[in-house]
């Protein structure tokens, strides 16, 4: 069975695009993460959240940007702490998205800022 991490139901929190099995919305995701919520924070407050989940909620704000637009920088990050190297090795390849899902390496980050 597949599952759908995001889910958007009209008839559900108003429309707003939630994480599955939760009344999470992605855009509080996103706040928690722009406040400083790394992923080891967010799973041991919200236990009801997946790493995966987690992983697809940053996912779909950076495909659905222009919605989401006040949580990205102007290199197009997500504000807020992602997930480390060592939380991203249980993700699939496809969701390690640099500044979005994962940390940007401080490198990088540097020269994008200047």
């Amino acid at each position: 069975m597949t599952i759908k991490w995001v889910k958007v139901d009209p008839l559900v929190l108003r429309g707003e695009p939630f994480c599955y099995n939760t009344r999470m919305t992605v855009r509080q995701l996103l706040e928690l993460r722009r406040s400083g919520y790394g992923v080891a924070r967010l799973l041991r407050e919200h236990p009801e959240l997946r790493v995966v989940g987690i992983a697809q909620a940053y996912r779909y704000a950076s495909e659905h940007a222009d919605r989401y637009a006040e949580f990205f920088d102007k290199a197009g990050a997500l504000a807020g702490p992602g997930f480390t190297a060592e939380e991203a090795a249980v993700l699939p390849a496809a969701l390690q998205i640099p500044g979005v899902v994962t940390e940007r390496s401080r490198a990088r980050a540097s020269r994008a800022s200047s």
